[in-house]
């Protein structure tokens, strides 16, 4: 008996798709305690949250690394505090090492929520919660993807590593980019978190910007006698708005990714309402499809700033770079995960299962980038904004949670089974 492409059925499936079943209540309370705990990033204290995956995973006999990045460091980056941790699952034999990556930093929960942001309610199949969706749900489908195939007893090369880390809303750079470029970890595929149905490899680039504008501010009443910032400012979001019609005409080539994009996420300035204001901070977001060169579209961004203010009396603009996040780009090798996840997928939810790019980034891309195939998979809605992620009412669908965990336990079965 033969599935999808030819690969082999094996008797051990059964039963590990039983254990997820029988296992499943603990999933959703392990998920629950996860989602309670607040990890909001900014400030992003969070060291205790790492502490507390850490001693909850503990409790099932697996030692785990704690591996805390230099508080100097972390605040030099804008955040209080990260510890990373690694919890590594080795097997018989010469297999491949498969590392399952999630962050369980978050953006703030902001207004509107009728579900407490941090209650982790169940109701209606649904678990609601800041992170149920992105990426919490993920440390319970990937711990318990794995303890589901080491119940099993079965005979099991290579291994596992979870890399649960706590700065992705930063950039990433202090997570899965600290343990590379500390040589903490070399695995030789990744599986990182996802957000649907459809496998993820490839995904957009993001270069994010805080532009100050400098004037002089003055008494209202004698405006002339000042320079408005907020006056010249407005030049510049009216040079970034004007730009965004002409970025929809450039496309993408890979599936599931449209076009770049950008926008202005938040403005703060002036000191009261009777006074001109004397500086304007705009902080904003660039979206780059994987064909883009993100050193060729930061100086036209910086350029077109600078030219939106040019000749203006008193006026000064401060550029300032926040995130340069690269884009995620298929790399040899990740068809062989892309295609066990497919095919188990497609056979746990009964429809065809695709691959697809994203206009979203993650922090995933820094496997990518160190040479390591990479693919986005896990608990998720068939479209990340079915599930209000990073919007009030984040939820996840219980019944999605257990099926992405019998994907990637299925899919890990396949890659390290002995028999291979």
């Amino acid at each position: 008996m033969t599935t999808h492409q030819g690969q082999q059925t094996r008797p051990q499936k059964e039963p590990l798709l039983q254990w997820i079943d029988d296992h499943f209540e603990q999933q959703v309370t392990f998920l629950q305690a996860l989602v309670r705990i607040p990890t909001d990033t900014p400030p992003g204290n969070n060291a205790p949250f790492s502490e507390a995956v850490a001693a909850m995973i503990e409790t099932r006999g697996w030692p785990v690394e704690r591996h805390p990045v230099p508080v100097q460091l972390v605040h030099d980056y804008g955040m209080e505090s990260i510890t990373n941790l690694i919890v590594r699952r080795r097997y018989a034999g010469q297999g491949p090492i498969i590392a399952l990556n999630a962050h369980g930093d978050v953006v703030p929960p902001g207004d509107g929520w009728t579900k407490p942001p941090y209650g982790g309610v169940v109701e209606n199949g649904r678990l609601y919660g800041r992170a149920a969706a992105v990426s919490k749900s993920d440390f319970a489908t990937y711990v318990f993807a794995t303890q589901a195939l080491e119940a099993l007893g079965t005979r099991l090369q290579g291994g596992v590593e979870l890399h649960f880390t706590a700065d992705e809303e930063f950039g990433g750079l202090l997570g899965p980019g600290w343990l590379l470029e500390n040589q903490l970890t070399r695995p030789d595929y990744v599986i990182g978190a996802g957000f649907g149905y459809n496998v993820v490899t490839a995904h957009n680039g993001c270069l994010q910007f805080e532009v100050t504008v400098h004037g002089k501010a003055t008494h209202g009443s004698i405006p002339d006698t000042g320079h408005d910032a907020l006056q010249a400012a407005t030049r510049v979001l009216q040079a970034i708005y004007a730009r965004v019609p002409e970025l929809r005409q450039v496309r993408s080539k890979v599936q599931g990714i449209t076009s770049p994009t950008m926008i202005v996420g938040r403005i703060d300035g002036g000191t009261n309402t009777n006074v001109v204001p004397g500086k304007v901070v705009l902080k904003m977001d660039r979206r780059m499809i994987p064909e883009e060169d993100p050193v060729t579209v930061e100086a036209d961004v910086r350029n077109m700033i600078e030219q939106s203010v040019a000749g203006m009396e008193g006026i000064r603009v401060e550029i300032r770079r926040l995130l340069l996040a690269g884009a995620l780009r298929p790399l040899p090798g990740h068809e062989k995960l892309a295609e066990r996840l497919r095919n188990n997928a497609a056979t746990v939810f009964g429809e065809p299962i695709t691959t697809n790019g994203s206009a979203l980034y993650t922090d995933a891309r820094l496997y990518a980038e160190a040479g390591i195939p990479c693919v986005l998979y896990g608990a998720g809605p068939r479209t990340v904004l079915e599930s209000n992620a990073k919007q009030a009412d984040e939820f996840i669908e219980l019944e999605d949670l257990r099926r992405a965990t019998k994907v990637v336990a299925l899919t890990l079965l396949d890659l390290l089974a002995s028999d291979n």
